[in-house]
């Protein structure tokens, strides 16, 4: 049987997934014991032990200036940051989507405005909006929403643009108007593609959220680990870019599992 037809069943997808992650860990400690073997002090490969005692310094202590636990506050602090700015982004890729996608008129107008924004590169206006927002926390989540809204938006638009004619005009000879065509045509064809682009934006949302915690932060994921960088803390950082990574797959699962429960129809009758 060629490989292009083999099935692979959801017990043997886990041990598959799981193997190049073990291998990665396994090659890691591997190097990180050879360095530690030459030089005991070594801080670029840090062993799992070290990783644990700052970790566990972060997470437990209290911090001796805020009374914080730094973990958990850096934690809470970029989550509150992403969940507004992909919120916002999320109503503003179905609302102009839609109305990109269904109102021929609209799209001429403002499509040209949309695709000029998605192409800028958004941590070019991270400065602009720094002097124009200030540094607090309206301008790390307007670099968020610059940064996936135009482009989900583009992809809503052209999804719904893209639905077949004929469901239009049967609408429209039932008597719907421009608007009942958008919310009882469009609309439950659009919710599953927004939770797709939404899993997509995903990743280029954690990456400006991370630039501008760097830039202009006191507290965050992104400002602790350009905070420790001068010191070389590398027992820290890689404990928080695993942990980065974590809840980023924890929200991809999250979604993949709301479309498919609320959207069957969406992901045909092999998922």
């Amino acid at each position: 049987m060629r490989w292009v037809n083999r099935q692979v069943r959801r017990g043997d997808r886990v041990l598959l997934g799981s193997l190049p992650i073990l291998l990665l860990v396994l090659a890691y400690l591997v190097l990180a014991a050879n360095r530690h073997a030459v030089n005991p002090a070594d801080k670029i490969l840090p062993l799992p032990s070290s990783m644990a005692e700052s970790m566990s310094a972060l997470m437990f202590v209290p911090d001796q200036l805020s009374g914080q636990l730094v973990f958990w506050a850096d934690t809470l602090a970029s989550l509150q940051r992403l969940g507004i700015g992909l919120g916002i982004s999320t109503l503003m890729a179905l609302m102009v989507g839609l109305a990109l996608g269904v109102l021929p008129p609209v799209r001429a107008t403002f499509g040209p405005l949309v695709t000029g924004i998605a192409v800028i590169p958004p941590i070019a206006l991270l400065p602009i909006l720094f002097i124009a927002l200030g540094l607090g926390e309206t301008a790390k989540v307007a670099l968020i929403v610059i940064g996936i809204a135009p482009v989900m938006i583009r992809d809503i638009a052209a999804h719904v643009a893209s639905l077949p004619r004929e469901q239009i005009i049967k609408a429209q000879t039932l008597g719907a108007s421009s608007w009942q065509v958008m919310i009882r045509v469009a609309l439950p064809q659009a919710m599953p593609r927004l939770l797709h682009a939404l899993r997509l934006a995903l990743g280029p949302a954690w990456v400006f959220l991370i630039s501008a915690e760097a830039i202009a932060s006191d507290v965050g994921l992104g400002y602790r680990i350009f905070l420790v960088r001068r010191y070389l803390s590398m027992d820290v950082i890689i404990p928080y870019v695993a942990w980065i990574a974590v809840l980023a797959i924890v929200m991809d699962v999250v979604l993949t599992v709301l479309s498919k429960r609320l959207f069957p129809w969406a992901h045909g009758e092999n998922h």
